[in-house]
Parts: C-alpha cells; sequence; structure tokens
C-alpha cells in the first residue's frame, strides 16, 4: 500500500526546485540586462551640459560629434565690416531629437558656435573660401537652473587666440544683456536663429512655430 502522505513533500520539494530555478533564471537575466545597459550608458558620450563649481561651463570636449545644424560666412553686425570668418553651430543630440519632436529646445539644450578664419589661395580653388584656423568657441545653454532660463558663455583666452579655455564663467552683465536683447528680438525660434539653420527652419515652419515676421 502506498503511503499517499509520503509523497507530498517530495512533490512539494519538486515544486519549489522548478519554482527556484525558474526565477533564479529571470533573476539572472534581468541581472545581466542591467549591466549591460550600465555598461552601454558608460561609454555613450556625454549630452547636455556639465558644470564645475557653480554655473561655471565645461566645454564640450565632443561637440564635433553633436549635430551640425548650420553654417555662416560673414555674419555681422556691422554692415560695413568686411568678415570673412566662418561660423558653424553644433546641438547636443538629445536637444535636436527634442526640437524635431516638439518643435521648442528641450531644457539641459547646448548650442556651440565655432569661429574659423578662411582663406582662398589653395589649389584648385580660384574664387570661393573655404575654412582654417579655429579662432573661437561660444555657446548658448537653456538650462532651468538660470534665472532667465538660459545663459551664453565665451571660451576665447583673448580676441583671435587658437587656443580655448576648458571652463567658462557664464557672461554678466552688459556682456549678457546685449547677447539676451539680440537673442530676443532677431532670433526665429525661442532664443535661437532657427532662420540660419535650413533643416529646422522647414521643421518649425511645418509646425507653426516661428515667430511672427519669419
Amino acid at each position: 500500500m502506498t503511503n499517499s502522505r509520503s509523497r507530498f513533500p517530495v512533490l512539494a520539494s519538486g515544486f519549489v526546485f522548478r519554482f527556484v530555478f525558474r526565477f533564479g533564471s529571470w533573476f539572472a537575466v534581468l541581472l545581466f540586462v542591467a549591466a549591460l545597459s550600465h555598461a552601454l550608458s558608460a561609454q555613450q558620450p556625454i549630452d547636455g551640459p556639465q558644470y564645475t563649481s557653480g554655473n561655471t561651463l565645461v566645454r564640450p570636449a565632443n561637440y564635433r560629434e553633436w549635430v551640425f545644424i548650420g553654417s555662416g560666412l560673414g555674419l555681422t553686425y556691422d554692415q560695413s565690416a568686411n568678415n570673412t570668418t566662418f561660423t558653424n553651430v553644433f546641438v547636443n543630440p538629445a536637444a535636436y531629437r527634442g526640437f524635431v519632436s516638439t518643435c521648442k529646445w528641450p531644457d539641459k539644450s547646448v548650442f556651440v558656435l565655432e569661429f574659423r578664419a578662411s582663406a582662398t589661395d589653395a589649389p584648385p580653388n580660384t574664387n570661393g573660401r573655404f575654412q582654417t584656423r579655429l579662432t573661437g568657441i561660444e555657446a548658448e545653454v537653456k538650462d532651468a537652473r538660470f534665472a532667465d532660463g538660459w545663459a551664453f558663455y565665451n571660451f576665447r583666452l583673448k580676441p583671435d587666440a587658437t587656443v580655448m579655455a576648458d571652463t567658462a564663467a557664464p557672461l554678466a552683465g552688459q556682456a549678457a544683456a546685449s547677447c539676451v536683447e539680440c537673442h530676443s528680438k532677431n532670433t526665429a525660434v525661442e532664443r535661437t536663429f532657427v532662420q540660419f539653420y535650413p533643416t529646422l527652419l522647414e521643421v518649425a515652419r511645418a509646425k507653426g512655430t516661428l515667430k511672427p515676421g519669419f
């Protein structure tokens, strides 16, 4: 005669074993996925503003790997100036994706404005201009940490310097005020010159977020 009571511990232990085995397998998978996600995130380039003390901005070392949104030649406030400087504008990828999606710049948007001299005498060129040495780097940041929501930075150590500072404090006083005035009155979207960024201009025009006059 078989004792049914004696079989219960065996069945129970088998159930527990299978439960622990399955649970342990899923737990191991979850641990692996978490570790892989952490490893991948650690390899991703820094995207967004990085500060040292207070609001001092660290110059983005990899900004040329960001999204290039526009370039200009000879842009100036002075109508009589003969400016032959190139300007290149880069924005962090997260900000670019946010703008394309919503047509608004998200918090932590960083714009890097690069200045380069130009030249003409290099074969086979006979007329146009091309970019040469770096002469300046400036940045504009949209960050809720600032009372105004925006800040401006200049990484030049001196006029026409070829070596840029690693960090810069936000512009203050009249220097900041003039930037705010220009970026408020003369920009197509928020405080950015989207009118000079053809791809983003199309996005803003399609979504109807351009300021009046643009």
